[in-house]
């Protein structure tokens, strides 16, 4: 059912409904509404008078906000009160996101109190205040029904304090609005760009939500990624395709997870939203120079990293080969860093200006395509061909560029840096979530040199190795045993190979590996046929243009079948691990259930690392159970802007990410390369856990 239809069938049901009889409460099977007063000094002229409706939900039940979100209608109160005496506005207390997955809605479950202040005037006659009101409602489980009543209620002159706890604890949930905070709202490149200021400090780093309270504006099911500065927060909340265009001041109310108040009313005004500036105090240059060492550092972790063993064993025959010429290994080490630093700098400024113009991506985004994943897959697959001893580069090459070829291993080393990057980009080392998180927020120069330091913490073991005359003195002499070395290094790359056609199959389903493959054994047979055809035989051209049309109609098929959608989502969740959701998490730990949340993408090596030594190990997972904890499983390996929006509220761009909620305070994240003991250290750390 449309949007459009649902409101629509509610409007006319609406319109036939028959009022209920006149009486303080109602119940219509779905919930109970109750109308009730709170007068602490009695019916008197200039003195605080407050009404409200009650509405108690069915378990599973819910009504709407001002802002129902996706689909619903906001209830509506129509007054009667006697002369002298007037109804105000709902002052609507913060609503619950109600997830009706592709919908996000707002609205409250449980029990609700809509307070409407009542002002009563001078010339008010005195006496009792009689009142009724005309209330209509959208009652909504997996079906949604409009119902109404009409409720009377005699408020006595006398002070009465009976109501006052309900009235009390409906205020402390409402939105506060904050002296000082003030707010900026941007439309622009199908998005809202908000920044508001004058918070407390208090709040940095905790994860906002933005709720306007307007209907029919934002992408209320989308993430929203945003960061803060001091008492700033800045954020990009997507918009639909259909929103009317922005008012001169739009209401909003921030949700702020794990903060007091949790909700905060701002009123925002139209204009230009800059990047919040670096901050220039000691603070902001400490925090930005401990960045730049966690990137130095996870960088040079990063080559330990599973992902990165195939870029070694190439660097490995690289060394092998020029141990003994000190001045070629030098100008390989420099070339070899040079294509690393460019290439993590290149890959950054492509994510950056995709996110700028409101791609939401994160690190490792280009191993979300079919296509890119498949292309590396034949990459490597060729290299191991070559190591192999399979075919040399410069038979397929004109004889002057094949000899510059194999004169300049500066070359080669440099396209080697750039391949590195490529394969190691998914990997998130320790210390490099941390900064790759905060570069996402920094202005381009800063977050453009984060990442070059870390491409300078990648090259930088091998650009010493190439500058260590030790190293050289150390290598063998050249002899047969290096063309049984490089053949040996065929490997790793078939291994690789195997990985990259896996992570096909989760992006691409299993006919995408299937015409993959197929590919493949066109590329060998070419290659074997250009091998064996015999040299200035009239036929040798007939065999060559078999193996280019070969590969040609593989190729073709290749690209329609990764083109098209995987029949099934990638997910690896099983009866102990189900899939992640913003609505599931909020379910659980408002149940008081512990969570723990794998945050993980097929392309990701690391990802898979662990589930395998840790998080599938039977003592953690006896752990698990025993403490109660719902695991949850975030899959990142498609484009998933929920979960790229998670991560960014985490202050991580990339996975692995790993978190526990359940104790005191915010969710404690974990590091990247898990240990058997980390994990069930968090768990123990878990009220009424001893594991």
């Amino acid at each position: 059912m449309t949007t459009i239809f649902r409101r629509a069938l509610a409007l006319l049901l609406l319109t036939f409904a028959s009022a209920a009889t006149a009486a303080p409460s109602l119940d219509t099977g779905h919930v109970r509404a109750e109308l009730i007063a709170y007068a602490p000094d009695g019916v008197a002229a200039g003195k605080p008078l407050w009404l409200g409706l009650r509405l108690t939900h069915k378990p599973s039940w819910h009504t709407y906000w001002k802002n129902p979100g996706d689909s619903g209608l906001p209830t509506t109160l129509d007054w009667t009160l006697a002369k002298g005496a007037s109804a105000g506005a709902i002052d609507w207390p913060a609503p619950q996101r109600i997830a009706l997955p592709p919908l996000m809605n707002f609205g409250y479950e449980g029990t609700v109190l809509l307070p409407v202040p009542v002002t009563i005037a001078a010339g008010y006659a005195g006496g009792p205040l009689a009142v009724k009101v005309a209330a209509s409602w959208l009652v909504c489980q997996q079906q949604c029904i409009p119902e109404n009543a009409t409720l009377d209620l005699v408020v006595p002159a006398a002070p009465s304090a009976a109501e006052k706890a309900a009235f009390e604890a409906t205020w402390n949930t409402r939105p506060v609005t904050l002296a000082g905070a003030k707010g900026l709202v941007e439309a622009t490149g199908g998005q809202l760009r908000v920044r508001v200021t004058g918070l407390s400090e208090s709040l940095a780093g905790k994860p906002v939500l933005v709720l306007p309270e307007t209907q029919g504006l934002i992408d209320n099911a989308a993430a929203v990624i945003g960061s803060w500065s001091g008492d700033s927060w800045t954020g990009q909340v997507p918009t639909l395709k259909t929103a009317d265009p922005l008012a001169a001041t739009l209401p909003v109310v921030l949700e702020i997870a794990g903060a007091t108040p949790s909700a905060i009313r701002v009123v925002l005004n139209k204009g230009t939203v800059a990047a919040p500036a670096p901050a220039a105090s000691a603070t902001g240059a400490a925090t930005f120079a401990l960045a730049l060492l966690g990137a130095l550092v996870g960088g040079m972790i990063l080559n330990l990293m599973p992902c990165v063993f195939p870029i070694l064993s190439l660097k490995i025959l690289g060394i092998a080969r020029h141990g003994g010429e000190r001045r070629v290994l030098a100008r390989s080490g420099i070339a070899y860093a040079a294509g690393v630093i460019l290439s993590f700098v290149a890959l950054a400024g492509v994510l950056l200006a995709l996110r700028a113009g409101g791609e939401q991506l994160g690190w490792g985004f280009q191993l979300q395509s079919a296509g890119f994943v498949a292309a590396l897959a034949v990459l490597f697959f060729l290299i191991g061909l070559n190591l192999a001893g399979m075919f040399e580069v410069g038979t397929f090459l004109p004889s002057r560029i094949a000899s510059a070829r194999a004169k300049s291993a500066t070359a080669d080393s440099f396209l080697t840096g750039v391949l590195a990057v490529a394969v190691a980009s998914p990997c998130t080392a320790p210390f490099m979530g941390a900064s790759i998180g905060l570069a996402a927020t920094l202005p381009a120069i800063q977050a453009l040199l984060l990442f070059a330091v870390l491409g300078v913490g990648m090259a930088l073991p091998f650009l010493l190795v190439s500058f260590l005359p030790a190293v050289a003195r150390a290598m063998p002499k050249p002899g047969m045993w290096m063309e049984h070395f490089r053949n040996a290094m065929a490997f790793p790359m078939f291994a690789t190979v195997v990985w990259l056609l896996w992570v096909v199959a989760q992006v691409a389903g299993p006919d995408g590996v299937a015409v993959l493959l197929f590919l493949m054994v066109a590329l060998a047979f070419a290659i074997w046929l250009w091998k064996v055809a015999p040299a200035r035989q009239p036929w040798r051209a007939i065999l060559q243009l078999v193996a280019v049309a070969a590969v040609g109609a593989m190729l073709w098929q290749t690209v329609n079948a990764l083109s098209a959608p995987a029949p099934t989502a990638a997910t690896t969740s099983t009866a102990d691990w189900k899939p992640w959701s913003e609505a599931q998490v909020a379910s659980l730990t408002t149940a008081g259930k512990p969570v723990f949340v794998d945050f993980t993408a097929a392309w990701c090596v690391t990802c898979q690392f662990n589930k395998r030594t840790v998080l599938h190990d039977p003592q953690v997972a006896a752990a698990f159970e025993k403490c109660g904890v719902q695991r949850l499983e975030a899959d990142w390996t498609r484009r998933d802007p929920a979960i790229t929006g998670a991560l960014a509220r985490f202050g991580r761009n990339g996975v692995p990410v790993y978190a526990v909620y359940g104790g005191p305070g915010a969710p404690v994240l974990l590091n990247e390369v898990l240990s058997k003991g980390e994990v069930l250290g968090a768990l123990a750390k878990l009220p009424g856990c001893k594991t």
